[in-house]
């Protein structure tokens, strides 16, 4: 079975919600989890700088006795780092070069029986549809979840954005009529987060 855990995006202002988060992760997992850390949501210039930040954001919300191991995806081998890895954790950024990247992957088999967590931009790859906060639109995204999801709901991202503050409100009515009107909107706040099993 996978697990996956979507957060919102925002992870670092919520101090405490990035611990439970963090924890959810490696809940059940052995005591050294092995972790890729996937920027594939970043610019390529990025990808070594963020190893190091994001690792030890994440070491310093472990419990007692947990160690996890961490190295950075890389497409050329992110199929076999799937495979030999505990949980997938891919950080925000851009939708479109996220799926990009995505798109060249059979990531149901990658993620099988994998812990995959997720934020902001990659918590939209994972639903059916999600509303971007970078374009202000829907999109589809891979479909793995049955779900519509908007992140960083009702937070001020944007606030400097030369088009103005979102309109929550009309992000949310304009992903519900979107796609499949039988899917829930699933919107979270910073630092909230889902866990969905399949």
């Amino acid at each position: 079975m996978t697990k996956y855990v979507l957060e919102s995006g925002g992870i670092r202002n919520q101090i405490e919600l990035k611990r439970k988060f963090h924890r959810e992760i490696v809940a059940g997992l052995n005591a050294t989890p092995k972790f890729v850390l996937c920027n594939f949501a970043q610019g390529r210039e990025f990808w070594e700088a963020k190893l190091a930040g994001y690792s030890q954001m994440i070491l310093e919300d472990m419990p007692d006795g947990v160690q996890p191991s961490f190295e950075s995806a890389l497409p050329d081998t992110f199929a076999e780092q799937c495979k030999n890895a505990d949980v997938i954790y891919f950080h925000g950024g851009d939708n479109d070069l996220l799926f990009y990247w995505m798109r060249k992957f059979d990531y149901q088999t990658l993620f099988k029986d994998k812990v995959v967590a997720t934020n902001s931009a990659s918590s939209c790859m994972l639903a059916t549809s999600c509303w971007t906060c970078d374009w202000r639109a829907c999109q589809d995204g891979l479909g793995i979840l049955p779900i519509k999801f908007i992140p960083h709901y009702q937070s001020d991202f944007g606030s400097i954005d030369p088009r103005g503050p979102i309109d929550w409100a009309k992000a949310f009515d304009e992903l519900k009529a979107y796609g499949d009107p039988a899917l829930p909107v699933i919107a979270l706040k910073e630092g909230e987060y889902k866990v969905y099993e399949q």
